[in-house]
């Protein structure tokens, strides 16, 4: 499994209509093979700001099978004319040994 983590910042005044776009192109993705899941956290303290994480069976799934796909052009047409710059993309993987989350022991 492959998490893909995308830092987007939008124009100001764009959020509704980004997110309103970005539910529409959700249609483009989820129809990609290898497509896992999608969410998508609204920045507190900068709101223009945005953290993406798609989760894909496998790295081709995306920067081949989807990227060069024509769902990727549709995908783009509903949320890249919000961009302020391009997005911030970088791939991730769960190591060998993962660390369980587990809760923080409170004051001694």
């Amino acid at each position: 499994m492959v998490l893909e983590q995308a830092l987007i910042t939008i124009r100001p005044g764009t959020a509704e209509a980004f997110e309103a776009g970005l539910a529409r192109a959700r249609e483009a993705i989820g129809a990609s093979p290898g497509f896992v899941s999608l969410r998508l956290h609204r920045g507190i303290e900068t709101p223009e700001r945005y953290l993406l994480l798609v989760e894909w069976e496998t790295l081709d799934d995306h920067v081949v099978g989807f990227r060069e796909s024509d769902a990727f052009g549709a995908w783009r047409a509903l949320i890249g004319p919000f961009f302020e710059s391009p997005p911030d993309v970088v791939h991730f993987e769960l190591p060998p040994v993962t660390v369980q989350d587990r809760p923080l022991a409170g004051p001694a």
